[in-house]
């Protein structure tokens, strides 16, 4: 027990004595000094005892389409941590290739008398797919909001970053280092985020290189799957332009356009340079380290759990849509285009 209480007090930065106190229920102890043992007990991975255990002050299910991309497990880390910090309990919720769909998933969540849901790149951004989903959700009394994905036909809150700013942070990076050929890898049309990075895609094209909307999309726009193999198909259609530089959608896709360049004998970045889209965990250690455009995750989730919450307490959120700035973050493996000079 000794032990214990010392590896606590270390933790926590307090003496032996506050952390007795606060095992044991004693007053006198700040909310704050309190809180800073508890999360001590938790990192050290002690089990803290049954009348300090938190009481849940409700289920708030979380829907994500896969995990695989580490984008989402980033993203439902702050939200679960947003939701524990306030008494809730998250559930998450996966789909998976033939498994549980988000209308399954979202039946599972309200069948256990969830206090609201957030769904996490889902159907909302689908432009093909039914909304009245939503409306079925919220004539059952069950707030929601969307993340990744906007439609006017839904009323709820949403929250996205902005997709065509993130493409304009690309090209104009990719620009003032002399490329003048530069592709666009992304995922199907059919969703908001890909039709929005388009958008900036080409706007910018058009503005700093003065090629027409026609061309731009017709030579420099490849669809494929958020995939490490659907970023290297289509960065292999790109190159086979003669794209000097490409910007994928997600960071797997830039390490998928990284493979298809080296299995042309070619080098990134001397002869290839490629941009991803999230900054993923760990992708600071990818060879070469990766440039990419910074999703705001943190502010993204803190928001999503904050504008939920408020609609749970009786307060009805805007049924608008929160847009969160992205930001470049430029790594290894962007360079001058070959025998060009970078713009200053």
């Amino acid at each position: 027990m000794t032990a214990r209480l010392a590896d606590i007090a270390a933790q926590a930065g307090v003496s032996e004595a506050t952390v007795s106190r606060v095992l044991n229920g004693k007053p006198g102890v700040a909310a704050a000094t309190r809180q800073s043992v508890l999360a001590a007990l938790d990192v050290l991975g002690y089990e803290r005892p049954v009348r300090l255990r938190r009481h849940s002050a409700g289920l708030v299910g979380l829907i994500t389409p896969e995990l695989e991309n580490p984008i989402f497990p980033a993203l439902a880390q702050v939200v679960v941590q947003a939701l524990t910090r306030q008494g809730y309990t998250p559930i998450l919720a996966t789909q998976t290739p033939g498994g549980s769909t988000e209308d399954e998933l979202t039946e599972m969540l309200v069948d256990r008398g969830v206090s609201g849901i957030i769904y996490v790149s889902g159907l909302h951004a689908d432009t093909t797919a039914d909304t009245r989903r939503y409306e079925r959700l919220r004539g059952q009394g069950v707030p929601f909001v969307l993340v990744d994905g906007f439609s006017a036909a839904v009323a709820a809150p949403f929250i996205s970053p902005d997709d065509r700013a993130a493409a304009r942070l690309a090209v104009t990076h990719l620009v003032s280092l002399g490329h003048t050929r530069i592709g666009l890898a992304l995922g199907p049309l059919r969703f908001v985020p890909v039709q929005r990075k388009i958008e900036g895609f080409v706007r910018t094209m058009k503005e700093l290189l003065a090629l027409s909307p026609d061309e731009v999309e017709r030579d420099f726009v490849q669809h494929s799957l958020y995939t490490l193999e659907g970023g290297q198909a289509a960065a292999s259609a790109l190159l086979d332009r003669g794209c000097t530089a490409v910007i994928c959608a997600s960071d797997m896709m830039a390490l998928g356009a990284i493979r298809a360049v080296r299995e042309r004998g070619l080098d990134v970045p001397t002869d290839v340079s490629v941009v991803g889209f999230d900054d993923s965990p760990l992708i600071a250690f990818t060879d070469p380290p990766l440039t990419t455009i910074r999703k705001p995750v943190h502010a993204m989730g803190q928001a999503a759990v904050h504008t939920l919450l408020e609609e749970v307490g009786g307060t009805p959120a805007p049924h608008s849509e929160f847009v969160f700035m992205p930001e470049l973050v430029v790594r290894g493996s962007t360079a001058s285009s070959p025998g060009v000079r970078p713009r200053p």
